[in-house]
């Protein structure tokens, strides 16, 4: 009953190959959020994949139906394995759901549901995001009991299975079963790390909001030569409206999108952090806000981008001008961001500059708001000499990661100090063909998780309890 015992059971579990076989079953369901068709892939992936294993663990599951109205389909797992009331209370998450599997762009012999391993990889739709990262808690949760004969503390989870789709009706289940999920911290993986070989830890995400830019000026296109010079192109008002967002080396231009929290104890807590490492492509050195550091730009400010344009047909490009152009459009955004007021800032700066036919389409999916906790928080720093203790490093401490993730259910609504430890690294293809983890650094993932809850379960000091509410 030592902690190098349950640190021994994780490195076994990895080791002997049950991780590799374990995560090759998660990653065979086809579960595409964004494909309707996969709707009872999403529901099998919880009840034949994760609840019998919660239930062996000791959890008593639950699957809830999402919310009315609240756009999900497929249904929520909560879980929670009691030891005793007055222990301390984990609540931990994890998403089945991936996005679409891009069958025809992965590298010839992969397949995006079938987990195959090349080298040091293990490719396969899911295997970073987020598959491999609630397998490994879960099999750390074992590591730890089966060294134990106990957790040493109260265990909560929640599984969803719309994440990739803007996690529609989180929120709500939040909000329903706030009493049954109270705990005193939420722990839990998602995301990259800043580095393969040295952990990261954070306690928050980037806000996110999509929307489009339209110009649509007339029925049908008109021929180029007899109407070129006469009628308005809608591609060039939408460019010139895009130029106006930001500079040419995307400094963001509208004031109320350029955040005033990048504050000292921030910029401290990102002082020296890589980015970009082990990962391609090469980080543009010149792009972005001038005076910030890389780190700064990722992690302490926002980012707008142009994620796609058309006017036309671009693929059979003809001799007339368009009627109509379109740019789906995303802002990540930082704590201290006006959430509500960011696109009514954005139609505010279009008329400014006499852009008035540029209309603002907002998107109902995909929308996060951003969460930070302190850098200072005690839980921050108990976390952290945890994750050294284990690997001998000082972990890469952030305040929030770059992109988005439903925290703000976990923060807000909950109330609960959120630390994230992620079990992947920037270089993984999360999103893009050819997904893939790192076995070396799915080895040392079981060892720090399974070094975390070991601790948790020894005790924790008294300013990690959360107050009970009066």
């Amino acid at each position: 009953m030592t902690r190098p015992t349950a640190l021994d059971h994780a490195t076994r579990y990895f080791d002997s190959g049950a991780l590799q076989a374990d995560l090759a079953r998660l990653v065979a369901y086809r579960s595409e959020s964004q494909n309707p068709a996969q709707a009872d892939i999403l529901t099998a992936y919880l009840v034949e994949a994760i609840q019998p294993r919660l239930a062996a663990l000791g959890f008593d599951c639950q699957l809830h139906d999402p919310p009315a109205d609240s756009g999900a389909e497929a249904p929520f797992l909560l879980g929670a394995r009691i030891e005793d009331p007055a222990l301390p209370t984990v609540l931990t998450y994890g998403h089945g759901d991936v996005i679409l599997g891009q069958d025809a762009q992965w590298d010839e012999g992969l397949a995006p549901f079938e987990l195959i391993e090349r080298g040091e990889r293990l490719y396969g739709r899911g295997a970073a995001d987020n598959k491999v990262q609630h397998l490994i808690n879960i099999a750390a949760l074992e590591a730890v009991l089966a060294a134990r004969g106990a957790l040493g503390f109260n265990i909560k989870i929640v599984m969803e299975m719309g994440e990739e789709i803007g996690s529609p009706g989180l929120k709500e289940m939040m909000e329903l079963h706030r009493d049954t999920l109270a705990a005193d911290v939420l722990v839990a993986s998602d995301g990259p790390r800043l580095s393969a070989e040295r952990p990261t830890m954070f306690m928050g995400s980037r806000g996110g909001i999509g929307f489009a830019l339209e110009v649509d000026l007339r029925e049908g296109a008109h021929h180029s030569g007899n109407w070129g010079g006469l009628l308005a192109d809608p591609a060039i008002i939408l460019a010139h409206a895009l130029s106006c967002i930001t500079d040419a080396r995307g400094q963001i231009q509208v004031p109320e999108w350029r955040p005033t929290s990048l504050t000292p104890s921030v910029r401290a807590a990102l002082d020296g952090l890589p980015v970009g490492t082990n990962s391609a492509p090469t980080v543009d050195t010149g792009w972005g806000e001038e005076t910030l550091t890389p780190a700064e730009r990722a992690y302490g400010w926002n980012s707008f981008a142009v994620l796609a344009m058309t006017s036309g047909v671009p693929e059979a490009p003809v001799n007339a001008i368009a009627a109509r152009a379109v740019a789906h459009c995303q802002l990540r955004y930082v704590v201290g961001t006006d959430a509500e007021d960011i696109l009514p800032a954005l139609r505010r700066h279009l008329d400014a500059h006499g852009f008035l036919k540029v209309r603002i389409v907002p998107m109902d999916k995909g929308l996060f708001p951003a969460t930070r906790l302190d850098p200072d928080h005690p839980w921050v720093a108990y976390v952290r000499a945890s994750l050294k203790q284990t690997t001998g490093d000082d972990p890469h401490v952030l305040p929030n990661l770059a992109g988005s993730l439903p925290n703000d259910c976990f923060a807000e609504v909950l109330g609960l100090p959120t630390i994230w430890i992620p079990h992947s690294y920037l270089g993984c293809n999360q999103h893009a063909p050819n997904e893939h983890v790192l076995k070396p650094l799915c080895r040392e993932a079981m060892q720090v998780m399974a070094g975390l809850f070991w601790d948790i379960g020894s005790g924790i000091p008294d300013a990690l309890r959360k107050p009970a509410p009066i």
